[in-house]
């Protein structure tokens, strides 16, 4: 009785269980601190990879794409393509005969040597290189992964009917020859975990 009546080390023991529970405290705030830097971290290089994405698609639909729909039926296209912009290590990854069956046919009507997949680093259609502001450049990734062909064809005739402006009631259309949607994807060199992937619908 004398033993569970004596008090003496109680001190000790609150001191000990105070001194856990702080840590633990303590650690739960580390802990969120650093995931906190982490998920920081892992956005800003989602961001640098999606601002890279997103200029590999305008160099896509404003210099590339122009200059490979005028040289479509040539047999030199790959060359033309890739000598133009040799300036950004352009490389045409894909076959000729697949460039240009994506170029001109329906989805269906592809070249069988043509990738059908979602993902534009297998098997791009066309990549190359955007130097950053620091640090590896990124590699853009660019594939066809769907062709619609429009309301007329390459031929330039206008379609029947006047414009809006004219005293026909009739109106006429704007003309697409062909409706590409492309998969982009930008990815930092030498490390394929910091990229983006975006979606762009081409009307030409």
């Amino acid at each position: 009785m004398k033993l569970l009546k004596n008090n003496e080390g109680i001190a000790l023991v609150t001191s000990l269980m105070l001194t856990l529970i702080s840590l633990t405290i303590v650690m739960a705030v580390l802990y969120m601190v650093t995931l906190s830097v982490h998920q920081s971290g892992q956005l800003k290089k989602y961001r640098t990879a999606l601002d890279a994405s997103y200029g590999g698609s305008e160099i896509m639909v404003s210099d590339i794409l122009p200059v490979v729909l005028q040289n479509y039926s040539s047999t030199s296209l790959v060359g033309t393509v890739e000598g133009t912009f040799s300036g950004v290590n352009l490389s045409v990854v894909t076959t000729q005969k697949c460039l240009q069956s994506k170029l001109t046919k329906n989805t269906s009507g592809w070249s069988t040597d043509c990738d059908t997949s979602m993902e534009p680093k297998k098997s791009p259609d066309i990549s190359f290189t955007l130097q950053a502001a620091s640090g590896n450049p990124f590699i853009v990734y660019s594939k066809i992964v769907s062709t619609v062909v429009g309301n007329s064809d390459t031929g330039g005739l206008q379609l029947e009917g006047a414009g809006v402006a004219e005293t026909s009631s009739l109106l006429t259309p704007q003309h697409f020859p062909y409706i590409y949607t492309m998969e982009v994807q930008g990815e930092r060199q030498n490390n394929p975990t910091t990229k983006a992937n975006i979606e762009v619908l081409y009307a030409y």
